[in-house]
Formats: C-alpha cells, structure tokens, sequence
C-alpha cells in the first residue's frame, strides 16, 4: 500500500504480471470509494482488510478500470457498494463470465469467485463526489486497451488511476482494443497532465513513463508493417523479431498477440473490432514455449 496524496492510496500488487493487477483507495470520510478488485477471492480478501483498516469506514462505491478479471473477479465480495464502470464493461463482465483459461496459465488459486457487473454504467464521462473528491472517471473515446476503458482522474490532487492503459515493466497489451488506439490514450493522460499515475500493473510512476509505452507501441506497428509485406503470419513475424530495448520488459509473449491487433488495423478494421481471442492466447503460449507462469 502506497500513499499517493492525502487520504487517496495505491494498492500495488508486485510483481504486477500476469492476473496480479493494482488498486486504489481513497478514504472519504465516513466511507471509502475503491478502485477495482483482484483476480482471485484470496487477493480480494486481503484487499478489502487493507482497505478497511485503513480507513476505518465502509466502501460504498466500487469503479472498475475495464472488464478484465483481474480487475473485477472480486467485486462479489464488495457487497455494500455499488459497483460502477464503462456500459461495456457491465456487458462483457456478463457475457466473459468468471473464466480460468485452463491450459494457458499455471499455478493459480483462484478460491471461489462470482459474477457481478458494474451495476452503474456510463458512456462517456461520469463525476463522483466523495467527502472533499471529486473523482472524474473518463473513457478515452476510442479502444485503446480494451473497449471499455475507464480512468479515474483526482484534478485536484493530479492523481491518475490509469487502469491498463499504462503498464510499468510489463509489456502492453492491446489485443481486445487498439495499437493505435492505446497511443491516442496515451495522448489523453499527457493532456491531463498527471503528476501521478497509479498504472494497472507495476509500480507508481509519473507521466515520464508514457514515453517509453508509445515507443512500445510505434514498434508494434512498424513491426506489423514489415510482417505484412513479407507475408509472415503474427506468432512467425514474433519469434524471429528482435526486441531490442522492449526484451527487458515483463510479458514479452504478448507481442504475437499484439501484433495480431496491429494486422487487424493494417487491413483496415475498426479500433477493437472482435477477432479470434482463443487463437492469439494460443499464439502466446506458442511463442513462451509452454503454459504462462500465473502466481495469482
């Protein structure tokens, strides 16, 4: 647990790979606005005893950054708030389920978990008043990470819970969204000029690491485009490319997938325009050599 301003929290989960995502907090007074879940009920549950030791007060409301598990398994267990997030986010929470991706991740406990939506949901932009917060959560507008992405921004203490569209160490990932879109996010967090960013995996960082994340992305689709002329499929195009700066990141088996995404937007389909999620996870797998370890 981090402090990142007065009473507003990180909850960072090291190592931050694969299913171990962070949260946030913020201790409003006579209750406590939390920002996402965990991946499993054991994760969960630390969480929530952190949350409430620390601030002494119910959680009433509960924001998901965007659908994925990680982020949202636990929301069942949040059961005196009310949990609020993109519409789509509500819809593919509903329609994904609670999944476990049996053969693709190794050595998870995910205890016993429930389904529960986003039970407020909106579109574009919706204030939260809490005690003295204003809390602004924001969609991008486009896909970026997925199609539902969710920032929750503190104007006044300039405290970004970014959600996925920022990792730190870790390679981003971009196939339920948009290569370009999630460098057109990037663009939207520069423009809100954050002195803090709370990204959705890894540790608290400043808007400096936006940088090295659009030049993650930019090789993504100059990448895509050599694959393409050459006719190498995106798991061939992987595993003869060199990664060069980007090798020292964390999930580097997420570049088949990625560049599955940056094909998809060569050939001219819309920013997160469904594709064949089963057949990238399997090129992900392909290209690690075996299951991904998971310690979530």
């Amino acid at each position: 647990m981090r402090r990142v301003a007065e009473k507003v929290y990180a909850y960072v989960q090291p190592d931050g790979s694969w299913w171990i995502n962070n949260c946030g907090f913020l201790d409003a007074g006579d209750h406590t606005v939390l920002i996402d879940t965990c991946s499993t009920e054991k994760r969960t549950l630390a969480l929530l005893s952190k949350v409430t030791a620390t601030t002494g007060s119910p959680i009433t409301k509960l924001v998901n950054t965007h659908h994925h598990g990680d982020h949202t398994n636990g929301n069942y267990l949040a059961t005196g708030a009310v949990v609020i997030g993109h519409r789509k986010t509500r819809e593919l929470v509903l329609a994904t389920g609670i999944s476990h991706y049996e053969g693709v991740f190794t050595g998870s406990d995910w205890g016993h978990l429930e389904v529960r939506p986003p039970e407020l949901v909106f579109d574009d932009r919706l204030t939260l008043h809490a005690g003295d917060f204003t809390i602004e959560l924001i969609h991008p507008g486009h896909a970026a990470h997925t199609t539902n992405d969710v920032m929750a921004w503190l104007p006044e203490q300039r405290v970004l819970f970014a959600g996925d569209l920022v990792f730190n160490g870790g390679s981003p990932f971009a196939l339920m969204g948009s290569i370009a879109g999630s460098r057109a996010a990037l663009q939207v967090i520069r423009e809100l000029e954050p002195l803090t960013i709370v990204p959705g995996h890894g540790p608290v960082c400043g808007p400096e690491q936006l940088a090295s994340l659009d030049a993650y992305l930019a090789f993504v689709q100059r990448l895509a485009e050599r694959g393409k002329e050459s006719g190498l499929t995106p798991l061939q195009l992987a595993k003869e490319a060199d990664l060069g700066e980007f090798a020292a990141l964390s999930e580097v088996e997420r570049l088949p997938a990625n560049l599955r995404r940056a094909y998809s937007e060569l050939d001219g389909e819309p920013w997160g325009a469904e594709m064949d999620l089963r057949a990238a996870v399997l090129d992900m797998v392909a290209y690690n050599g075996e299951p991904i370890r998971c310690f979530s």
